[in-house]
């Protein structure tokens, strides 16, 4: 007997069907896509915040400092936005103190009843780097370092924890496609969302994808190209498709640097 069909999450977007609504004009669509508010003057002070967006130098990153907490949900002290940072529902995107958003990154808290997305203090996020909701939540805690070209999807919750070092092109996939049917293609079945959670102090190697539904637990390694699925205990090493753990950073071996070495996980 085939196992019992899987049905969507109803808390999920799902893109298409907002794109091609017929009955909305492609105002409304663009409103909900991107301001998340309606109403005019929710749309012409978004429009206005944003002309600043691609303003090089000082003097761009001077009015993206005064302008963007003006549609932002919270907004610390000393906080930097690189040129081109793209907001969407910013309103729901809450950032704290001393935090760089690096050139060219999406920040898109996009959802109906979401938190959306909120940035710790210290925190940077590097060139390139995409930060993406479909009616979900990303938390990125304090001093948590993602390098260039980096992305964050998360349809449920994605944690990345204090402290987090996750090297360049790092992916963590917070959401998954539904696949039981053979009758119609993956993009008609659906989405099912889990969430991901990376502990305090860990380090994700560069090319590092970390599945839905994952746990990585405190200050642990993953070595540069590997595929998490599932859960890595606190302080392990892991390395591989799918990643498996080599090692435990507290055993005599691992703090002496003896023996052989799991690849290097990445800048």
């Amino acid at each position: 007997m085939p196992p019992a069909e899987r049905p969507h999450d109803p808390r999920i977007t799902v893109i298409q069907q907002e794109l091609f609504d017929e009955k909305k004009s492609k105002v409304a669509k663009y409103q909900d896509l991107v301001v998340g508010r309606p109403g005019w003057g929710a749309l012409l002070g978004f429009e206005l915040v944003t002309l600043a967006s691609w303003v090089p130098g000082a003097l761009g990153l001077f009015l993206r400092g005064k302008l963007y907490p003006l549609v932002l949900g919270r907004v610390g002290r000393n906080v930097v936005f690189g040129v081109n940072v793209t907001l969407r529902h910013p309103h729901k995107i809450a950032i704290a103190d001393n935090v760089v958003i690096d050139d060219q990154c999406c920040l898109d808290a996009k959802g109906t009843d979401n938190r959306g997305i909120v940035i710790g203090s210290g925190v940077f996020v590097g060139r390139n780097t995409i930060l993406s909701c479909k009616n979900g939540d990303i938390v990125l805690d304090d001093r948590a370092n993602l390098g260039f070209n980096c992305e964050i999807f998360s349809a449920s919750t994605v944690r990345v924890g204090k402290d987090v070092l996750m090297a360049a092109y790092t992916y963590l996939v917070g959401g998954d496609h539904l696949y039981d049917r053979v009758d119609i293609p993956v993009l008609q079945q659906g989405r099912t969302a889990r969430g991901i959670d990376v502990g305090d102090g860990v380090w994700l190697g560069a090319h590092v994808v970390v599945t839905d539904g994952s746990r990585v637990g405190r200050d642990a390694i993953i070595g540069a190209g590997a595929v998490v699925v599932g859960d890595i205990p606190e302080f392990a090493i892991a390395v591989g498709t799918p990643a498996r753990v080599v090692r435990d950073r507290r055993s005599e071996g691992a703090a002496a640097g003896g023996g052989p070495q799991p690849p290097v996980p990445g800048p």
